[in-house]
Formats: C-alpha cells, sequence, structure tokens
C-alpha cells in the first residue's frame, strides 16, 4: 500500500505546487493521523495542564469541526506555549532540555509581511542577548493553513559568517555557507569592500508566493565574542570571534498535526558546537592546524599523534574563557553531559521516557569521559517536535503512548501499529 500525493496533498493548484521547496520539506500525513495527532496533544495538554474533562469535551468538539471543515484548526496561545515546550522536550538531537519549562513563547501569528517578521527576529535577538544571561526564546509565526503556506525564514540560523571561494579550494570565511553568500550577494547584499573572514550574513526570508528577499540585522541585535586564551596570548593573534547567541530558524515545529514552518529558536551555546566543530571542522574553519602553532605545537601526526587532542582542549578553553570573560552564558560539555542526566532522571521519575538520539546527545569532545556516553538511548520521535524535513526525521514523527501503557497487550499493539505506519510512509 502506498500513499496516494494526490490525496495528501490535493489536486489541482495544490498538486502543481509540490515543487515548493517548503511544500517539499513538510510531513505527508492523512487526515486520520491529523486528527489522530490533535486528539493526543489535546489528551496531553489537558493532562499535564490539569483542565477539567468538560473543557476537553468541548475543546475537542471544536478542534473536530475545524478540522472536518479545512484541514486545519487554530491552537489557543495557551496550547501554544505549552506545545512548543513540550516540542522541545521531545527533540532527541538536544542535549539542553533541563530548561524546557522556563522556554518564552512569542505568539507572532499575526505577522505574516517578510519585514515584519525580520522586525520581530530583531527584537527576538535583543531579548535573547539579555545582559549576558542567555535566555531560551521561540517566536511563532503563521502556521500552514490547509494548503496555504505562510513565510518562513529560509537560513539555517539568524546569525551567520559569509563564506567567499577564491580561487581553487581556497575559502575566506565559513566554507559551509559559500552558497548562501553568492545568494545574498545575487539578492543585492553588498559585501564589506575588504572581506574577511567573520563578516555577518543577512538572513533570508520567503514570502507566502515564494518570493525570497534578504534582511540584514540591527548591528545592536548582534553580539559577537573575540576569542582569547587565559594563558596563552598568540592566540588572540588569530583573531577569532564568533556571536553570542545561536537562533535556529530553519527548523518546523509541529504540534498536534499543525505544522508551523517559521517558528525561530534561540538558547546559549555549549563550547565543543563551536571550538570542536564550527572552528575544527574541515568542511567549516578547519583552524586547528593554526591553533596548534599557536599555542606552540607542530601540526605533525607522525611527529606528535595527539597534536589534535591537545589544540581542541586549548580551543576549549580558550571559548569558554572568553565567553565567561565577557559575562555571556555558555556550558562546557561536562556541564551539559550533568545537566542532560539530571533531566532523565526527573523526566524518569514523572514516569515519562526520554527521547534521545546518542549521536547529537554525546559531545564532540571527551566522550567517554562523559555521563551521557553510557547511556542507552532511543529516540522515537514523539509529537510535539521540531523537524527539518520529511525526508529527514519528519516521516518518523507521529503520537508516543508507551508512557500510559496499561497492559503489555496495549504496548504490543502500539508497537505493531507504529512499524505499519513508517511501513507504509516509507513504502510511499
Amino acid at each position: 500500500m502506498r500513499y496516494d500525493i494526490r490525496r495528501l496533498l490535493g489536486s489541482g493548484d495544490r498538486y502543481a505546487d509540490a515543487g515548493n521547496p517548503l511544500r517539499r520539506r513538510l510531513r505527508l500525513i492523512s487526515a486520520g493521523e491529523r486528527r489522530e495527532e490533535a486528539r493526543a496533544f489535546l489528551d496531553q495538554f489537558c493532562h499535564e495542564t490539569g483542565a477539567s474533562a468538560s473543557y476537553h469535551q468541548k475543546r475537542w468538539a471544536e478542534i473536530r469541526r475545524e478540522l472536518a471543515a479545512a484541514r486545519f484548526y487554530r491552537h489557543t496561545p495557551e496550547e501554544l506555549a505549552f506545545g512548543a515546550r513540550i516540542a522541545w522536550r521531545n527533540h532527541g538531537r538536544c542535549i539542553g532540555r533541563l530548561f524546557w519549562e522556563s522556554l518564552e513563547v512569542v505568539d507572532c501569528r499575526h505577522l505574516t509581511e517578510p519585514d515584519q517578521i525580520a522586525h520581530r527576529m530583531a527584537d527576538h535577538m535583543r531579548d535573547a542577548h539579555g545582559d549576558g544571561r542567555v535566555s531560551a526564546v521561540i517566536s511563532v509565526f503563521a502556521p500552514v493553513e490547509g494548503d496555504r503556506l505562510p513565510a518562513y525564514i529560509e537560513s539555517p540560523q539568524i546569525t551567520q559568517y559569509a563564506g567567499y571561494g577564491l580561487t581553487g579550494a581556497e575559502v575566506r570565511g565559513d566554507r559551509q555557507n559559500v552558497e548562501a553568500t553568492r545568494i545574498a550577494l545575487a539578492l543585492g547584499w553588498q559585501a564589506p569592500a575588504e572581506t574577511g573572514r567573520f563578516d555577518m550574513l543577512p538572513f533570508a526570508i520567503r514570502d507566502a508566493q515564494d518570493q525570497r528577499s534578504i534582511h540584514v540585522l540591527p548591528r545592536d541585535a548582534i553580539r559577537e565574542i573575540a576569542i582569547e586564551h587565559p594563558d596563552v596570548a598568540e592566540l588572540a593573534s588569530l583573531g577569532l570571534r564568533w556571536y553570542a547567541v545561536p537562533c535556529v530558524s530553519n527548523m518546523i515545529l509541529t504540534i498536534g498535526g499543525i505544522d508551523y514552518p517559521c517558528a525561530p529558536f534561540s538558547g546559549f551555546y555549549m563550547a565543543t558546537e563551536i571550538a570542536s566543530r564550527n572552528f575544527a571542522d574541515k568542511k567549516r574553519y578547519d583552524l586547528l592546524p593554526q591553533v596548534a602553532r599557536s599555542i606552540g605545537l607542530t601540526p605533525d601526526d607522525k611527529a606528535d599523534p595527539f597534536w589534535k587532542d591537545t589544540a581542541l582542549t586549548e580551543l576549549n578553553r580558550a571559548i569558554l574563557h572568553s565567553y565567561r570573560k565577557a559575562q555571556v552564558t555558555i556550558l562546557d560539555h561536562h556541564a551539559a553531559s550533568r545537566q542532560f542526566m539530571e533531566f532523565h532522571h526527573r523526566e524518569q521519575a514523572k514516569g515519562r521516557r526520554v527521547a534521545a538520539d546518542w549521536r547529537w546527545i554525546v559531545p564532540p569532545q571527551s566522550s567517554a569521559a562523559t555521563d551521557v556516553f553510557h547511556l542507552r538511548m532511543t529516540n522515537f520521535h514523539p509529537v510535539p517536535n521540531y523537524y527539518t524535513s520529511r525526508n529527514a526525521e519528519g516521516w518518523r514523527l507521529m503520537p508516543f503512548y508507551g508512557d500510559a501503557y496499561r497492559s503489555r497487550l496495549a504496548g504490543n499493539y502500539d508497537r505493531i501499529r507504529r512499524r505499519w505506519k513508517l511501513w507504509k510512509r516509507m513504502a510511499w
């Protein structure tokens, strides 16, 4: 049995619109699956917030009518805030979920034009920076309503550095962003007269008509940290810097069968994200040889097989020192690991299983020295959640009832049902 794309997307103009970049990323779920997700979310909302049985009955009747009429229903502000926080709690690739309840949810569904979205994102970044104590903030814009696609932010992050292709394979800046830089230049962005390794890119927005525009953050909405080492002055001569707040902007928030393709969220960094990945990865800045020389090491595997390990450790020390000196929130990977273990224990104490992807949770530095390395993990992709596209992890998302099993028979039935759904989606 295969999914019929005409049945799922509709016919006529909707089927012709299947080539839209956003349409290709959205999950394909049937009307029955959307209804099931809506019911499961409402059950969870009422259970965890203590809503009455009469409210549940009335609200479910409203949702059923809206879904039957338009394959869409509108979340209340309370449901939206609850769903965004639960989506963070459920997201198996995030190590920093201990503070999921503190997520500040800003309802921006009334802001639909690119200029309005860009203006809100400037305020979002200012709010997230605060006085250096970085807070977790999400701005949720308009959802997909039936066949209507809203404006959304195309860039993976609101703040990114440019990458300029030079002669041959040489790149100045972030290698990951060479194509994004080329597109920004083609759309009219003016790069600095003297390009550098840390030129801030504008972010791209596609409107409801699928027209792309670029938007530059005001300087007061961006804070950057100059990187220096607490003991080795030479490292500062490399001129490294990084932005204070990461704001992920290309993930789709899904709550109760409704998708929000524009829901940028920000938090604070773990040092290894910058030092061990952004600066060290060969497809990014590839700075380990330069860092090694600056701290007196020879980047030669035969002379010293551990030079990379030493350089990574010292680069992590430099990142932590620099952010703390600037009084900007940051975590080391050992502290992040301990926080995840505390989150795991808390969730178990409440009778909830924790969805987690081992490959993403375990830090890239000193992995076996952290507790999370030795923890068995399963990512069962519950909803609400965040996803990048249906072909990546979106097709796996569905309600999880494992925390409410009352019998072995119910558990076995649910496992078989989940496998049947996944088989259908893979077959399509």
